[in-house]
């Protein structure tokens, strides 16, 4: 048989193979939509803050440049002095960075869900080939990326020049303005220009999010030969699920007709149905089937019961009552206690007879059974 290739694998991917997959680390992933969130956590906490953060980074920006001649010469002091403003400079940036580092654990689950699999991160030395590494490298999917990153570029790029170009006043104006005025000015410019960027990237995310889900697929995709084997691996091959249900209806079959010496009475249609009856008491509540068949099994039942002399009757509806409506090992349905105990009352007659304690008795020319119960009556 041909190995598949991709043009044969055209099926969608099975529950099973996305779960193989998901437990060997492939789920889709976006780094658009993770860049975005970042982003956007970035430019809001700049937004929300940037009065605070700008007045502590002016203060961090006037001790920098405002030190006397004894610290400068001073090595121990100017690190001294440098360690304070960098715990000045964290503090200033630590709302937004703690922001930052929550969104960067959370953002890539967004697509695919949290996932962690040793598989993933596992030693292939087949990753280090070096035709294959270059095959990826010229492939259609580093093709797509690479035009995407292009067209990224571009738009984003695009969008921050037009904004620089139209606010250029502003921008050499901020030379001229008080420094801490010129800082929150600063960043105010900042933040308006990222959010026009955030808005073309928006439409790149929407753009990367349905391809990614659609590659993803699209690299799951099986062939009809790869379906039918994962159901055989699941389900069972066919072929040898039937040999086994042969081989336990064969052993079954088997204890049942051992059963059928012991049985009390065989009722019969007479020539299609045989049912097997056993009652014991003070050991059943009611009486049982212990054997049922229709055609050659019913044959052979009652080739059974006439070697071990157990009793039969002829009483097709009754047969045929019994073998739908009772289970093999179970206690008759209530419905049939009285057609029963009518076919046992003859039985012990019988028996009675036989041990020389009175007459024959005539068999039960017509036993009557609940209408809907003997289904060939009820059509």
């Amino acid at each position: 048989m041909a190995d598949d290739s991709d043009e044969e694998k055209t099926e969608p991917a099975t529950s099973r193979r996305l779960e193989k997959a998901r437990e060997e680390g492939q789920v889709p992933r976006s780094r658009e939509l993770a860049t975005l969130m970042l982003l956007c956590t970035g430019l809001g906490g700049l937004w929300l803050a940037s009065g605070w953060t700008g007045e502590r980074l002016a203060d961090v920006m006037r001790m920098s440049l405002a030190f006397d001649a004894a610290t400068a010469m001073d090595s121990s002091r100017l690190l001294a002095r440098l360690w304070a403003q960098a715990m000045l400079a964290l503090a200033a940036l630590a709302p937004v960075l703690a922001a930052l580092a929550v969104v960067a654990l959370v953002a890539p689950t967004l697509l695919g869900g949290w996932l962690f699999s040793a598989k993933s991160i596992k030693v292939d030395l087949k990753r280090l080939d070096l035709f294959k590494g270059l095959a990826r490298l010229f492939s259609s999917q580093a093709a797509a990326e690479l035009i995407k990153a292009i067209a990224k570029s571009v738009l984003v790029g695009s969008v921050a020049a037009v904004f620089i170009y139209r606010h250029m006043h502003e921008l050499l104006a901020l030379a001229g303005e008080p420094t801490r005025g010129a800082l929150v000015h600063a960043l105010q410019l900042v933040v308006a220009c990222c959010a026009l960027m955030l808005l073309a990237f928006v439409v790149v995310v929407l753009i990367d999010v349905p391809y990614q889900l659609w590659s993803h697929h699209k690299k799951l995709r099986m062939s009809p030969d790869e379906i039918k084997k994962e159901h055989k691996e699941s389900e069972g091959d066919p072929q040898l699920k039937a040999r086994i249900r042969q081989q336990q209806q064969a052993m079954a079959r088997k204890r049942m007709m051992s059963e059928v010496p012991r049985a009390n009475v065989i009722v019969t249609n007479p020539t299609h149905f045989a049912v097997a009856l056993a009652y014991r008491d003070g050991e059943m509540g009611a009486p049982k089937v212990v054997a049922k068949g229709v055609d050659h099994v019913a044959a052979r039942i009652r080739e059974l019961a006439a070697e071990h002399g157990v009793p039969q009757l002829a009483a097709p509806p009754l047969a045929r009552a019994l073998y739908r409506h009772a289970e093999l090992e179970t206690e008759i349905p209530a419905s049939l206690y009285a057609a029963v105990a009518e076919v046992l009352a003859w039985v012990f007659q019988l028996e009675r007879y036989h041990q020389g304690r009175g007459e024959r008795p005539a068999e039960p020319e017509r036993i009557e059974v609940p209408a809907g119960l003997d289904t060939e009556t009820a059509q």
